[in-house]
């Protein structure tokens, strides 16, 4: 088992910024990858950004590249997501996500509220 605990999540203006942080714990040594998703109300949950574990390769959805950068620290086990020049739209609930291999995340953290106000 994976547990995930997300951080960094707040209420911040359009064109701020803020960091999200996602700390692994339990069987870490079988990580694969790691990725943010995000879910804003009424819509359903959207992929955000992914990144390997092993080298650290990513990945983004078009409408964050440019603005969000996601990193890993593996001695502290933990994946980061930058985002910057946020806007209003990125409002959502965000949610770190863990695969031990394949193409499915098997572990999901809790989430954590990004808030963009105009």
């Amino acid at each position: 088992q994976v547990q995930l605990v997300e951080s960094g999540g707040g209420l911040v203006q359009a064109g701020g910024s803020l960091r999200l942080s996602c700390a692994a714990s339990g069987r870490t040594f079988n990580l694969y990858g790691m990725a943010w998703f995000r879910q804003a109300p009424g819509k359903e949950r959207e992929f955000v950004a992914a990144i390997s574990w092993s080298d650290s390769s990513s990945d983004y959805v078009d409408s964050v590249k440019g603005r969000f950068t996601i990193y890993r620290d593996r001695t502290k086990n933990t994946v980061y997501l930058q985002m910057n020049s946020l806007k209003p739209a990125d409002t959502a609930v965000y949610c770190c996500a863990a695969r031990t291999g394949g193409l499915s995340y098997e572990y999901w953290g809790q989430g954590t509220q990004v808030t963009v106000s105009s």
